[in-house]
C-alpha cells in the first residue's frame, strides 16, 4: 500500500497559523487527487479540503472556507494545507489522503472511500 507522510502539526494559539505538508513515500502524487481530513476526539473523520489532480479545482468544508488554503507543488511532490485564523474547534488529528477516481483530474471530493492511500496523521491543537 502506498503511504503518505504528514508534517507541520503542533500547538498554536487561537488566531495563529500552521502549514501542513503531505508527501508520498515511494511514489509520485502526480495524477492523484489529494484530500485533507480531520478527526476530533469523539467525532467522525470529516473532509476539510481537497485538490484535484490537475490542481485546478479545490473544495473546502464550510467551516474552513476563507481560512484554509490547499495547494500542490508537483515539483516538490507535496501538497500543502495553509491554515490561518485557527480556532479551538480546529483541534484534531489531520490526515492527508490520495486517490485516483473517475473525474479526479477536475473534481475534488470528500468521499473517503475514493482515497486509497492515507497518512498516519498529524496532531493540530489550537489552545491558549
Amino acid at each position: 500500500q502506498l503511504q503518505l507522510v504528514e508534517s507541520g502539526g503542533g500547538l498554536v494559539q487561537p488566531g495563529g497559523s500552521l502549514r501542513l505538508s503531505c508527501a508520498p513515500s515511494g511514489f509520485t502524487l502526480s495524477g492523484y487527487a489529494v484530500g485533507w481530513f480531520r478527526q476530533a476526539p469523539g467525532k467522525e473523520r470529516e473532509g476539510v479540503s481537497c485538490i484535484s489532480s490537475s490542481g485546478g479545482s479545490t473544495k473546502y468544508a464550510d467551516s474552513v472556507k476563507g481560512r484554509f488554503t490547499i495547494s500542490r507543488d508537483n515539483a516538490k511532490n507535496t501538497v500543502y494545507l495553509q491554515m490561518n485564523s485557527l480556532k479551538p474547534e480546529d483541534t484534531a488529528i489531520y490526515y492527508c489522503a490520495a486517490g485516483i477516481y473517475h473525474g479526479s483530474s477536475y473534481y475534488p471530493t470528500f468521499d473517503q472511500l475514493l482515497f486509497s492511500s492515507w497518512g498516519q496523521g498529524t496532531q493540530v491543537t489550537v489552545s491558549s
